[in-house]
């Protein structure tokens, strides 16, 4: 039996406890929306400070290279690699999510010349989506997307590229990264993983899966802060011949040459294309060493934990359907449809329990082991089933109607 004082003594003992420390928290609210954005690191503001009144404000545009400014993006790009597991040089922090998946998906198709298909899989996050169309159009050449419930098994000898978002973003169902890489390669196609919603929340190793191309953003699990800058991937073995389609001044191999005609910078770094944005970045690396710093099997384990808890305890609460999986597929967060699901949500807010909603009906709760805690899970539970008993969240799924109409 699963009680308050139980998962109190979890707490006590969680090897991973003292990271919460090292966020800075609302008093009295239980933050469940990291997996749209990430708390903020206590370290995070006087990192900031640091670099608009010294660095820029005393060095002025010396800071470039007395303080590192120029390679900011492909060093903390280094760290996000060890983070998710691929080779030294492959990552960079450049753009946007969507902009570096305009840049890769680009290339992948470059890549497969006389493939036409750009294969996906229903349900895939829509901006993925919007980008991928929008790039088939703009090329003119025959290309398509397709999407398949079972993307695996509709590879086919015209897939050029395997599109796929590795943990999903409704209901957090995680795709086995190695299984999928081989299924594609046996069919000739290079694939392309979105980990926006895997990067800082559960182990990656995207060297050792054989893993094409990736691209993923700064400001959710990795807490990076809003608008966080976005990192690429890409394998080793894919560098030499990268072919992209915006290539800019700092992607040229000797970008202060300012040479008329474009060369690419040699690997990873062709892949930026503009000036970096130093306080999105120096702000970025402050998460990112503070991921560095969390042992990722501890916390994978209290990420599954904390999902399984949750899943638990909302065993028996009518017409809450569980939509993650109950296994280790499941990525970290735990989601449910209900009916009446957005104005349950804003009734949580209203009481302190942040998570989100995603039309038309799904409850998500993002579960960021460094600073969430057991007892948070009981307590959003119990304000959960306060929530039902009473009669203020009608008030609100009837303004949200009103708003929709």
């Amino acid at each position: 039996m699963i009680d308050r004082a139980t998962l109190a003594a979890l707490d006590a003992a969680d090897p991973l406890a003292g990271f919460r420390d090292r966020f800075t928290l609302p008093e009295g609210v239980i933050y469940l929306d990291g997996n749209s954005l990430g708390a903020l690191p206590r370290a995070t503001p006087a990192r900031v400070a640091e670099v608009v009144a010294q660095e820029w404000g005393q060095s002025l545009i010396r800071a470039w290279n007395a303080h590192g400014w120029i390679d900011l993006g492909v060093r903390v790009g280094e760290k996000i690699g060890r983070l998710i597991g691929a080779a030294p040089g492959s990552t960079v922090v450049a753009d946007s999510t969507s902009i570096n998946l305009f840049k890769l998906l680009a290339a992948a198709l470059t890549a497969r010349p006389g493939r036409r298909t750009l294969l996906t899989e229903t349900g895939n996050f829509p901006t993925d989506l919007y980008v991928a169309d929008g790039l088939t159009r703009l090329l003119a050449q025959g290309h398509r997307v397709r999407a398949a419930d079972n993307p695996v098994a509709a590879l086919d000898g015209d897939v050029a590229v395997l599109m796929l978002t590795h943990v999903n973003y409704r209901s957090g169902a995680m795709h086995d990264m190695a299984s999928v890489t081989r299924a594609a390669h046996a069919a000739g196609a290079l694939v392309l993983w979105d980990l926006s919603h895997s990067a800082g929340a559960v182990p990656l190793t995207l060297a050792a899966d054989g893993a094409d191309f990736a691209v993923g953003c700064g400001y959710k699990f990795l807490n990076g802060g809003p608008g966080a800058p976005a990192f690429l991937s890409v394998a080793p073995a894919l560098q030499a011949d990268l072919r992209l389609p915006i290539t800019g001044w700092l992607g040229h191999a000797a970008p202060f040459d300012f040479a008329p005609a474009y060369r690419p910078a040699p690997g990873v770094a062709a892949a930026v294309v503009g000036t970096p944005p130093v306080l999105s970045l120096a702000a970025l690396e402050v998460g990112v060493d503070l991921m560095l710093d969390a042992p990722i099997a501890a916390l994978r384990e209290k990420s599954l934990r904390l999902g399984d808890t949750f899943l638990t305890l909302m065993a028996d609460m009518p017409g809450f359907v569980p939509i993650s999986p109950r296994d280790e597929t499941r990525g970290s967060q735990v989601a449910f449809r209900h009916p009446d699901g957005y104005a349950i949500m804003q009734a949580l807010i209203a009481r302190g329990v942040i998570g989100d909603f995603r039309a038309p009906d799904i409850l998500r709760f993002g579960l960021a082991p460094l600073y969430l805690r057991y007892v948070d899970v009981w307590d959003t539970v119990v304000t959960l089933r306060e929530v039902m008993t009473t009669e203020v969240w009608r008030d609100a799924r009837f303004q949200h109607r009103q708003a929709v109409t």
